[in-house]
């Protein structure tokens, strides 16, 4: 079996982009006689003929058209093997909480990601309430924390802001008294700003649905059974921001990062920069 040397991969691909020897040899840095003896020595391992050469034009053979698909697999599958093997010595265990709501739509694309690119760190995720998970980390169950924080605290780094609106599913209209609130449990920060501003506007309200998980407050808003308070940038899929202007005004929540050490392990550090370049490309 033939095993296709890299460097003449490169060549044959970069030849294809570029649409010829010559500028394939600019491009390269090589000469233009080196980047034929590739593409000779490729079609010679290959055993087929892979670029149809005329006094004008330049290109690929059936096999040749094949070959680019190849080509690129086994120069993707060398780079992964690479990183595992030399680039990423990055070991250790991390243990990450993270909010219900941030897991749901920002984390899962940062986290796999990051264990694509250090697959020698073993990352352990905790869900659940802000205010619980800052309790474990207290306790020294959590390395990192995406949470939540209300204007004012200044624990963390901020990662974004976030408007909360009051949510209902598609068609909700003006919200009767008792105002029907959709929770999580104590200590929930939403739960606090919620009840804090309908208090503030003398409304009144009942609990129609308490859960720890967004599923649960998606059910039950879906289902009609009452408003929740959310991220507005974070909507579960079904829910959208009420349209009633006699419901109290939320302000903002933010979005923090948080360390249980001051100083950063390795393997930590490059989570921590992985989540915060997440929070910027999709908050900007």
């Amino acid at each position: 079996m033939n095993m296709f040397d890299p460097e003449l991969l490169r060549t044959f691909l970069a030849v294809d982009r570029a649409g010829g020897f010559t500028a394939a040899a600019r491009i390269l840095g090589l000469r233009q006689s080196t980047v034929s003896g590739h593409i000779a020595r490729l079609e010679q391992a290959a055993g087929r003929e892979l670029i149809r050469r005329d006094t004008r034009n330049l290109s690929l053979t059936a096999d040749g058209a094949a070959m680019i698909g190849f080509a690129r697999a086994i120069l993707d599958a060398q780079a992964r093997a690479d990183r595992y093997f030399s680039d990423s010595t990055l070991t250790g265990l991390i243990r990450l909480g993270a909010s219900d709501d941030v897991v749901a739509r920002e984390l899962p694309d940062v986290l796999l990601e990051f264990q694509r690119s250090h697959p020698g760190v073993d990352l352990e995720l905790i869900v659940g309430l802000s205010e619980n998970l800052k309790t474990r980390m207290a306790a020294g169950e959590l390395d990192l924390m995406v949470a939540k924080r209300l204007p004012g605290e200044r624990h963390g780094q901020l990662l974004w802001r976030d408007r909360l609106v009051w949510a209902g599913r598609s068609g909700t209209g003006a919200v009767d008294d008792p105002v029907p609130v959709v929770t999580y449990p104590p200590p929930s920060l939403t739960r606090h700003v919620a009840l804090r501003a309908l208090e503030r506007e003398d409304r009144s309200w009942r609990i129609a649905c308490v859960s720890d998980s967004q599923l649960g407050l998606r059910a039950a808003v879906l289902a009609g059974l009452g408003v929740v308070v959310h991220a507005e940038t974070l909507l579960p899929p079904g829910l959208f921001a009420v349209d009633d202007e006699t419901l109290p005004e939320l302000g903002e929540l933010e979005f923090v990062l948080l360390r249980r050490h001051s100083t950063l392990s390795e393997p930590e550090q490059a989570l921590c920069d992985a989540i915060v370049a997440g929070a910027d490309r999709m908050h900007r």
